[in-house]
Parts: C-alpha cells; structure tokens; sequence
C-alpha cells in the first residue's frame, strides 16, 4: 500500500497490466444475500487462472449503490485474501464511492486498513457543485486519510470532470495520483495530461492507444478497470495478447490482431448492454446483470439469483441472445 507521500512515485512505478472490476454475485429472495464463495471464485480466477495482475473493487460494476457499506467492506476484504494467496504483488484498487462523503471516508479508512493499494473516487453522484464540490469532497477524504487515491470520472455521476477541474485537484492534494477516465472524451484526457503531467490516466476510449498515447507518455501501461475476464479464457488468451502488443508499442501488429481474432468484432457483436439501458440510452450505467449473465455464458459463477438488485431492471431475453451468439462467435464457446 502506498502512503500519501508515495502516491506518485508508486503509482508511476506499480499501475500496469489488467484490472478486473468484480461483479458482485447476488442470492436468495430478491438477491439480498450475497454468494460468498461464488465471490471467491471470481477472485482466484481473475488472479490465478488468468494471471491477471489488479483488481478493482465495489465499484460501479459491483453495484457499489445496492450495496451496504458492510457488504463493501466484506467483498475488499475477500478479494485481498484470495488475491494475495496466490499472487502476493497483486494490486488491489478500492472504489469507496458513496453520496455522503462521511460513509466514503468509513469505507476509505477501511481500506487503508485492511491492505488496498488505492482507493478510487468517483464523483458523486448526488448534490455534486461541479468541480468545486468535487474539490471539497477529495480535501475531505484526503485530510482524514493516508492512503493513494485516484479519481474516477465517470458520466454514470451525472457530472464529468472537465482537465481543468481534475487537474486543480490533483495539484491540491498530493496523494491524487491515478485517474479512470469513463466519459469517453479523449480529448479531455489529452488536455489533462498536459495540466497534470503527474497523473496516471486511463482513458476508456481504448483506440487512444493504438494512436500512441502509451508511447507518449500521455496514458498508462494499465487497464485499471475493466472486464479483462469476460473478453478471454485461460484457453484463449486475446485479450492478454492483444494488451501485451500494445504495452510493448507493437501497434501495427495489436490492430492486426485484434482484426485477425475477431477481438474488434467481438466489442461490436456483443452490443451496448453493459451500458446502455434501451429506456435512457443517453444515460452511461454499469448494467450488473448484464456482465453477469456474460459470466455465466463462460461458466464463471454468479449467484443464484442473477438479476440486479433495485434500481437497475431485468436485462431483457434479447440482450441474452445477442450476449451469447457473440461468444460463440468469438470462440470463446460451443455452439
């Protein structure tokens, strides 16, 4: 774990490889239980099976908004244990997002204590003063705090970060080392690179690497957290593959790759129900049953209940459909 101090320098030394964001695999009536072991098995194979080198925790995916803080608490503490088992160096990243900054702060400290590297925020979602509030909301966590922070900038907020905004508080608080930046603006990223040098960024928009922006320094050699383990298997390793040309600035050879296995097809194929609800398709969301039932597809376990909890919907059988006849056609099942 780095300290605020380090944040920086570990940061720039540690954030690389793949990061899987866990699904949070619900049980019993109306999935108020929580499948423990169903858990633990995601764990070791993100961490064992495919030697995937981060985790991230009870973030959007996790439905970290149907989930008490108890619960949150308990799904860090898992994904430390069996993380760490088998991998020791595993870098485990906590999104302790929350509406009252007093609950984000509860879960921040816990954090800290039980052994993350890094403890993400994303913007809150609720009563948000633009930047400002943001500002407010890092300082208060920040001064109660001694841990690596990062920023998640993400429109499922409601409110996005302008370069400027994220970059004033990067400059304020020293232990802001690391953004994910979701909104798809790849500009902006470029803007906030040039405003703050020092950050780590991620930008989702994944064609800004194969322009060069790892080679330029501008983004990190990191996915901090993604779906790694729904886009390949221990016996069909592309994504790995794919990442690794990248990371070692093969650029020319990743797109052909990526053409040549399907892996561009397979993004398109499978659709926009991970985030996208067809009822407020404006609307970025982390569609939990959506990647769950793609777990499901490629045999991972999910709960017995594999809906979402109140307030996403039940993802429609046509998303199913679609979901599973791109994996087939991606080869990563039987027909």
């Amino acid at each position: 774990m780095a300290t605020a101090k380090e944040a920086r320098e570990w940061a720039a030394q540690t954030l690389r490889g793949i990061g899987n964001s866990l699904y949070t695999p619900f049980a019993g009536v109306d999935g108020d239980d929580i499948d423990w072991e169903a858990y633990r098995a995601l764990v070791r194979y993100c961490v064992g099976d495919l030697g995937h080198d981060m985790l991230w925790c009870t973030s959007g995916l996790s439905e970290f908004w149907a989930l008490t803080l108890e619960e949150r608490k308990r799904l860090l503490e898992i994904a430390i244990e069996e993380g760490r088992a088998i991998n020791p160096d595993v870098v485990v990243q906590s999104c302790t997002s929350a509406t009252a900054a007093k609950d984000c702060l509860e879960l921040t400290r816990h954090a800290q204590e039980s052994g993350a590297d890094i403890v993400y925020i994303q913007t809150p979602v609720m009563e948000c003063h633009g930047g400002e509030g943001v500002l407010n909301f890092f300082h208060y966590i920040a001064d109660r705090t001694d841990i690596a922070l990062g920023m998640f900038n993400s429109p499922s907020s409601g409110y996005v970060l302008t370069a400027a905004e994220s970059a004033r508080i990067a400059a304020e608080i020293p232990a802001v080392c690391a953004t994910k930046e979701g909104a798809f603006r790849s500009a902006n990223s470029r803007m906030l690179h040039d405003l703050a040098p020092e950050l780590q960024i991620w930008e989702c928009d994944a064609t800004v690497y194969r322009a060069g922006w790892l080679r330029d320094g501008i983004v990190c050699a990191a996915q901090l957290g993604t779906t790694g383990y729904l886009m390949e298997t221990p016996q069909h390793r592309v994504f790995s593959e794919y990442w690794s040309l990248i990371w070692d600035g093969k650029l020319i050879e990743a797109m052909d790759y990526a053409k040549a296995t399907g892996l561009d097809l397979f993004e398109r194929d499978r659709g926009m129900w991970f985030t996208v609800y067809p009822g407020r398709a404006d609307y970025f969301t982390h569609w939990g049953s959506a990647f769950k039932y793609a777990a499901s597809v490629l045999g991972l376990p999910i709960g017995d209940y594999p809906h979402s909890r109140p307030p996403q919907t039940v993802l429609p059988d046509a998303a199913k459909t679609q979901i599973r006849e791109a994996y087939q056609r991606f080869g990563l099942l039987q027909a």
